[in-house]
């Protein structure tokens, strides 16, 4: 008879001895890579709860299986504060990750081949965003922008020219590895120029948003995807927000009966997914309670002022970094001038106890496997209370490391010095 009240270490001494290493790792180092971040242990109990063992197939009060009497007051009490947090109109908590959920907003909003406007992988984009390797770009047809040459930030005027010229159906602003602000008003304005659904994927800066460090998508886009991690430091998992009627159904959806709201709903629940995983959906609970706390604003304020000092801290010690600085959370670096490759910096840093990934820089003559470029972020680092002062220090060892990659002796002292730190900031 299966034991179902034995520990994790009782029933698998293997599984429970790799996360204990994993959890090591992650305290002992510094994690700088710019999705990533620490849920409270709030949000882990919730992840970690019963709301795990139950099916529950359709939405709140409308359920293709019976007992959903608490999953349904978890799962509108999710979306009511997202609606609250971010002032969206209509909110679906229910999709598994970000990748799912751009798909769910495509589906619902497009047809195979339309025409979508969105920012290159290359230069700061999102794979989901039209790379032909993906999904996204096998189903519909992307024209991509980019960034500037001379100063590697979006030129909106540009964007316009683009537009007006394709056509699109839809545009999408937001990405990955942008480390400016993004004028969502602005492409907002684009898009209703030229009769096309606005998207934003601000799954990166969801946090800085909900706080109001970074503008907001709100009220004037269309649809939102957001993933409910990074920034926003809650369970890994996304979330869609829109408008709940649709301004362009008169133009695209002439026949159809149903809302924006509606079409989305009906995307994720049945057209992509099947059972939404519960204990996710209390864990986003759970985090946008947290994120509507006051003390979540002073939170996400520090998470830029941490990356501005730490910017600052690397050009000081000669560090060049795409378009000369950062106004978010993450920091990308080119290290073109140094003769070092992403792939080099990324190894030795992690010897040395700092983790954060290769990365290619807009117009990169490398490959994406050893790319030109870096791509770091504070939001990890602030969770565990880090502020300015160890910003500039740690900006000092990442130049050491990186200009002395492949010696062993500095990697180590650096090593020595990420180890005293994060002794004082325990994650938990």
């Amino acid at each position: 008879m299966k034991n179902f009240s034995s520990s994790l270490a009782e029933t698998d001494s293997v599984v429970a001895a790799l996360i204990d290493a994993e959890k090591k790792r992650q305290h002992d180092g510094l994690e700088m890579i710019p999705s990533e971040s620490f849920p409270s242990k709030a949000i882990l109990d919730a992840l970690g709860s019963v709301m795990n063992n139950k099916y529950s197939e359709g939405y709140p009060k409308k359920r293709y299986y019976g007992g959903n009497e608490f999953i349904d007051e978890v799962e509108q009490l999710a979306i009511e504060r997202a609606k609250q947090l971010f002032g969206a109109e209509h909110a679906n908590v229910q999709p598994y990750s970000g990748s799912p959920a751009n798909m769910a907003i495509y589906f619902a909003l497009l047809e195979p081949k339309d025409k979508v406007l969105a920012m290159s992988l290359a230069q700061g984009g999102h794979l989901t965003h039209g790379h032909n390797v993906n999904f996204s770009g096998k189903t519909y047809t992307f024209a991509q922008y980019g960034v500037d040459k001379e100063t590697e930030r979006i030129d909106m005027d540009a964007v316009r020219k683009q537009a007006l010229q394709e056509q699109p159906k839809m545009i999408v602003s937001g990405a990955t590895a942008y480390p400016r602000t993004i004028n969502f008003k602005q492409f907002a304005e684009i898009a209703a120029e030229v009769g096309a659904y606005s998207m934003v994927d601000m799954s990166h800066i969801a946090g800085l948003i909900a706080a109001g460090v970074h503008q907001s998508p709100f009220p004037e886009t269309d649809v939102v995807m957001t993933t409910t991690h990074k920034t926003l430091c809650g369970p890994r998992g996304a979330m869609i927000l829109s408008k709940i009627e649709d301004p362009l159904k008169a133009k695209y959806h002439p026949d159809s009966k149903l809302t924006m709201a509606q079409r989305i709903d009906k995307a994720v629940f049945p057209g992509l997914q099947g059972g939404p995983h519960n204990h996710a959906i209390a864990g986003k609970a759970v985090a946008f309670g947290e994120a509507l706390k006051p003390e979540f604003k002073l939170f996400a304020q520090q998470i830029v002022k941490n990356a501005k000092v730490l910017a600052d801290s690397l050009m000081d010690n000669g560090i060049r970094l795409v378009s000369g600085g950062t106004d978010n959370h993450l920091i990308l670096a080119d290290l073109t001038p140094l003769s070092v490759t992403g792939q080099e910096a990324e190894t030795a840093l992690d010897k040395a106890g700092i983790t954060m990934n290769k990365n290619t820089v807009p117009y990169d003559t490398r490959g994406p496997f050893n790319p030109s470029g870096i791509r770091m972020g504070t939001p990890a680092l602030t969770c565990r209370g880090m502020k300015e002062s160890e910003m500039k220090d740690i900006g000092i060892w990442i130049a050491d490391v990186i200009k002395n990659h492949t010696n062993d002796s500095v990697l180590k002292k650096t090593k020595e010095k990420v180890m005293d730190l994060t002794k004082q900031y325990p994650m938990y």
